[in-house]
């Protein structure tokens, strides 16, 4: 496998990265980097530390890590969680209120701990720090309950002052989310399958409408929401299907579509393939009028998109 480190890949410019990743000779992982520059966006580290983790660390090769920014991929924890050196030396500062090291997550005890450490680094009041707590645990949820991933959930985040913004970059090695939702619905692709996943009231645990008490199937749809409120970025990629969630313009009024193809977006169903899930969203942590009324709006667009999958269902021919 090769994976090489941009100058710059954050989301609203992630396509050339992923396209450019290599999935030939799985047994190796060569990583690669811009010479003058790194500047990436924490999905990025999640994805080569996840890949990384399926390895034995003698078959992880850095080469040209020549770059002065390299440091960061020092002070984020790759090399550490890798149980690679890299020969590179860094001052140490404290990350609270700045980043989220690269952390391994297995069970939900693991899970709990996490959120418990991370809000008090975030800039977040409590609303936010509610809201960034409930994306963390609904994209871990889904890897331990789903992904049948042995080395659990990697993820990292990164906030930015300038803009106000943290982005989080969570990712696996697991069976995907097409053999997930192909359990139970019809998913002849990945981006199908991937569409799937983010339309509410679909879940791999079950073909009822609506999901069940445990799961209604609604955490990436809620996700997803809380990106196009807040006109931010959002990434789903799973085997050969890419979704990204597009930036709206301001408007007076916001809707939720229960569709995710009918969302201001790109997709792809011909990238290199990935075993298993990356997710990646920017958050914008100013409260608005918007914000303040979206639960009201999740719950509304769910509902009525069950109402229209339960009259759609019953108008499929049964056969005797």
């Amino acid at each position: 496998m090769k994976i090489h480190i941009p100058n710059s890949a954050f989301l609203g410019n992630i396509d050339p990265f992923l396209r450019s990743y290599n999935p030939s000779e799985p047994e190796i992982l060569e990583i690669t980097a811009n010479e003058k520059w790194i500047s990436v966006h924490p999905l990025v580290l999640s994805m080569i530390a996840a890949r990384g983790l399926t390895l034995n660390p003698q078959n992880i090769r850095f080469e040209k890590l020549e770059a002065k920014s390299r440091h960061y991929l020092v002070r984020m924890g790759l090399f550490k969680l890798l149980g690679v050196e890299s020969g590179i030396d860094v001052v140490e500062h404290e990350e609270a209120g700045r980043f989220i090291p690269l952390s391994l997550i297995k069970t939900s005890e693991d899970l709990s701990r996490f959120i418990t450490e991370m809000i008090p680094l975030l800039h977040a009041g409590p609303e936010q720090a509610k809201t960034l707590g409930y994306i963390i645990s609904e994209l871990v949820r889904n890897v331990l309950e789903h992904a049948e991933a042995q080395n659990g959930a990697v993820l990292c985040a990164q906030y930015y002052q300038k803009s106000n913004s943290i982005r989080i970059g969570i990712a696996d090695t697991g069976v995907g989310i097409r053999k997930t939702i192909s359990r139970f619905h019809q998913a002849p692709t990945d981006l199908e399958a991937i569409r799937l996943a983010l339309t509410p009231g679909i879940t791999g645990t079950t073909s009822r409408e609506g999901g069940t008490e445990q799961n209604a199937g609604a955490g990436l749809f809620f996700i997803k929401s809380i990106a196009a409120v807040n006109r931010d970025f959002f990434v789903l990629y799973s085997g050969s299907g890419f979704y990204k969630l597009l930036k709206k313009s301001s408007a007076r009024r916001f809707s939720l579509k229960a569709d995710p193809f009918k969302d201001r977006h790109s997709k792809s169903e011909d990238m290199p393939y990935w075993q298993g899930t990356l997710v990646g969203i920017d958050i914008t942590l100013d409260e608005t009028a918007e914000f303040t009324r979206l639960l009201d709006a999740i719950r509304e667009t769910y509902s009525e998109a069950i109402q229209e999958r339960l009259r759609a269902s019953r108008k499929k021919p049964r056969f005797i």
